[in-house]
């Protein structure tokens, strides 16, 4: 059986979020461009003044969940955990303009899963500019939705995830069972990652190896001990730069607070067999990087990730996996399975 934590989905529409709050700067999907191939859809984004800015042309795997399951069967996943498109956290919105819309995309996600409970599972989106307003939907979406957790930036607007105010959403989040998956988005870096798709090939794993130390260096997995958390596209660049931190860790305590840790007391305990302290998907492109994160983490922590349904993902989810000869039955079913659903449980 194969569960693929991260994809993503939207509605196939919305109302005009521009006309709704009066203000640009929200995606909409335009089924009807010009320049998008016959049965596609651009997403776009309002400008100010009027006119929209491309995004990505998408398919109707991103919409039509028939579609979607007709291509889970071809390539043997069993079923998705969806969250919604990273670009609609819109937290540089008003908070209740995002809450609004963002109970929309739960309602949907919700949906989805309704209809297809063995198949679809889901992670809600919430307004992370506005604490209180967060939590609130957090508590509906998992209490009310039956969704099993919510989808997170590496960042609100600047603020790391250690930055106090976004502390009682990852205390309310543990309180309600619910996993928090950690996706980058609004990448750092400006006008230097302009060309080579570098905001995605290379923002997006600093801003995930940024969350990460935010996490572990600020003590929330101890201040918070049943908070599970997962990082995004097998956690970014931390992996790779694990022993660079470790010695700047080492050689300049004083940079860091004094109950900080070593970074490996959350990772895989070889000897005991005890596992990491947090999840990270399978998405790496590479069998020795992949090995790398099984070796860090252990299996029962890296979880089948595709990124479906866009060009940075897995085409055959769970195909590299595959290729890792040296793993046992039950390593694989972990990595294929066990993983996700550990991340995805609630008591």
């Amino acid at each position: 059986m194969r569960i693929d934590l991260h994809t993503h989905i939207l509605p196939r529409a919305w109302p005009d979020w521009t006309a709704k709050s009066g203000y640009a700067g929200w995606v909409s999907l335009a089924h009807d461009d010009p320049g998008c191939p016959v049965g596609c859809a651009r997403m776009v984004q309002s400008l100010p003044g009027g006119g929209t800015k491309f995004f990505r042309d998408v398919q109707p795997n991103l919409w039509d969940p028939g579609v979607r399951l007709e291509q889970m069967d071809a390539t043997g996943v069993h079923a998705q955990v969806l969250s919604t498109v990273p670009v609609m956290f819109s937290t540089w919105a008003r908070a209740q303009d995002a809450h609004d819309l963002h109970r929309l995309l739960n309602d949907h996600i919700a949906e989805v899963c309704r209809a297809e409970p063995d198949r679809f599972f889901g992670l809600a989106c919430i307004p992370l500019q506005d604490p209180e307003l967060a939590c609130r939907e957090l508590s509906r979406a998992v209490s009310e939705l039956g969704l099993r957790g919510v989808q997170i930036g590496t960042h609100v607007n600047g603020l790391n995830l250690d930055h106090p105010t976004l502390r009682p959403v990852l205390a309310h989040a543990a309180r309600l069972d619910a996993c928090v998956f950690v996706h980058p988005w609004d990448m750092l870096g400006g006008d230097r990652l302009t060309n080579y798709w570098m905001p995605w090939l290379v923002g997006m794993p600093t801003e995930t190896t940024i969350a990460i130390m935010s996490v572990l260096f600020a003590g929330i997995l101890d201040e918070l001990p049943d908070l599970r958390l997962c990082f995004a596209h097998a956690g970014g660049s931390f992996p790779g730069t694990l022993g660079r931190i470790r010695h700047g860790y080492q050689c300049r305590r004083d940079l860091f607070p004094p109950a900080a840790r070593d970074p490996v007391a959350y990772l895989r305990d070889a000897a005991s067999g005890v596992p990491a302290r947090f999840w990270v998907d399978s998405l790496t492109h590479d069998a020795a990087a992949l090995s790398h994160i099984i070796e860090l983490f252990g299996t029962s922590r890296v979880a089948l990730g595709s990124d479906y349904p866009f060009p940075l993902g897995e085409d055959r989810p769970g195909e590299l996996i595959s290729t890792l000869a040296a793993l046992t039955e039950s390593q694989r079913e972990d990595l294929t399975s066990r993983a996700a659903l550990a991340f995805l449980a609630r008591g």
